[in-house]
């Protein structure tokens, strides 16, 4: 398809030719209203004009009688750019003025209105054959005498002819304006069409990293661009975010499995007899329990990414659930060595969904258990939970953290120990998988909530910040 064949059939073409046509119509309106209008205050100047000389002529009628008419009359038609003026007798034959004929029956209607009528001047050269047409009165006076008073309407046609000019040439400079602008915006919107069908391609091609072009101008096309652009980064950080869960899965799940692999097959070469196969059995089950924890946090936290609808939202008592967590965990704190301490200092409204709330405030306190153990075991560990409300000034909102004195996180790992599957060197001889702080960030993005590591010297301290509920909301 060819350039201009690309171009009739775009959008931007039907909408300028809709335009084109919709400003010829209001133009032709205009000059039609324009010229309507000046035609019908000049035929009202020139019926009053015509009127009030009447009236002037009658009243020298009165004043001097015939003879007195004929002198106006004849001084009237002698003026430079004279109006029509004839009087005639009763026969009807001319006794002064500036006409050298009417039709006869303009003589003889004598109307309150003017009517156009030919008319030839005295005056005129020799040479003039052009028809001219005025709009004239006659008067009859009291003895039969007949006077005629017009006025030429060259002027009235002139005006109109100005005017049709203009509408042509009006219809001409639109018809190319519109050309003109409709091929600057078919090829303008054209380039911004082309530039999206290559970075889709490019996209489709796998490159994950193309964007639209975003001309800096903030019309609709950079709005566009600048949305699309936001979900292209959006499903690029997801892709990513899939290709590593996959990478780390294949990584991370590749030893269990083998492990349970090797365990089995040792059972089977052993011959020690079902004692042997039965512990066999059940390290086996326990790993694939281990295993089927695994996918169950993966899966739970892809649920919470994806921001699934079926998550119920409400208004929910943030203190209420870390207190009723809290009381969960005191026996196994007790088992593990732990001083579970909770400092809740008020009931703070949060919007979010209660079980993950529940889950990730678990994930914080189990997380503690595992590896905030004090160093040496010199002195008691402690494992604080606070609930307090965050200052206004830090946009308010309720901040939970859990606080230990184990050995904390490197501030380099910080950034990262929040990934799936990530485990810091001394904590891989632990029981776990890496994923608990993952579902505790997942949520947190799901809340609107900062997650926060930090230093407690010593110890971790890891701060959760959720936004106060509206207090319109139920």
């Amino acid at each position: 398809m060819t350039a201009f064949g690309r171009l009739f059939r775009t959008t931007a073409f039907k909408l300028s030719i809709v335009y084109l046509a919709v400003f010829s119509a209001f133009a032709a309106f205009l000059i039609f209203y324009i010229s309507y209008n000046t035609g019908k205050i000049l035929n009202r100047r020139l019926e009053t004009t015509i009127q009030e000389e009447l009236m002037r002529i009658a009243d020298q009628y009165e004043r001097g009688g015939i003879r007195r008419v004929t002198r106006v009359i004849d001084h009237l038609s002698r003026r430079p750019g004279a109006g029509l003026y004839m009087i005639t007798d009763v026969a009807g034959n001319p006794i002064a003025g500036n006409v050298e004929g009417v039709p006869v029956s303009v003589l003889d209607d004598v109307g309150r209105r003017s009517r156009p009528i030919p008319y030839t001047r005295l005056d005129a050269p020799d040479d003039d054959d052009a028809k001219h047409y005025a709009i004239a009165r006659v008067l009859v006076l009291p003895a039969g005498f007949r006077v005629l008073v017009g006025r030429d309407i060259g002027e009235r046609e002139a005006i109109r002819e100005v005017v049709g000019g203009a509408f042509r040439i009006s219809i001409v400079v639109m018809i190319a304006l519109g050309l003109i602008s409709w091929v600057f915006v078919s090829r303008r919107v054209l380039k911004r069409i082309d530039s999206i069908s290559a970075t889709s391609r490019q996209i489709m091609a796998g490159d994950l990293s193309g964007r639209l072009q975003v001309t800096g101008t903030g019309d609709e096309f950079d709005r566009l661009a600048e949305s699309l652009n936001a979900m292209l980064g959006r499903i690029e950080r997801l892709m990513i975010g899939m290709k590593g869960v996959s990478d780390d899965i294949a990584h991370d799940l590749k030893t269990p499995l083998t492990r349970l692999r090797n365990r089995v097959e040792t059972a089977l070469r052993d011959k020690s007899g079902d004692e042997a196969y039965r512990e066999a059995l059940e390290q086996t089950i326990e790993e694939s329990d281990q295993l089927i924890r695994i996918f169950d946090a993966l899966l739970k936290i892809a649920r919470v990414e994806a921001d699934s609808a079926q998550l119920a939202m409400e208004r929910i008592d943030l203190a209420g659930i870390a207190a009723e967590v809290a009381e969960l965990y005191e026996p196994v704190a007790e088992e593990a060595g732990f001083s579970l301490v909770t400092e809740i200092d008020e009931t703070v409204p949060i919007n979010g969904n209660r079980e993950l709330v529940g889950q990730a405030i678990a994930n914080l306190l189990d997380n503690g258990l595992k590896y905030g153990k004090s160093p040496g075991g010199s002195t008691p560990s402690e494992l604080v939970l606070t609930l307090t409300r965050a200052d206004r000034h830090e946009g308010g909102g309720a901040l939970l953290s859990v606080a230990d004195h184990g050995p904390g996180i490197p501030e380099d790992a910080r950034e990262h120990v929040a990934e799936r599957f990530v485990r810091l060197e001394q904590s891989r001889t632990m029981p776990g998988s890496g994923l608990g702080l993952s579902l505790v960030k997942a949520v947190a993005h799901m809340h609107g909530a900062a997650l926060d590591f930090m230093d407690n010297t010593p110890g971790l301290r890891v701060e959760l910040r959720f936004p106060e509920a509206d207090k319109g909301e139920t």
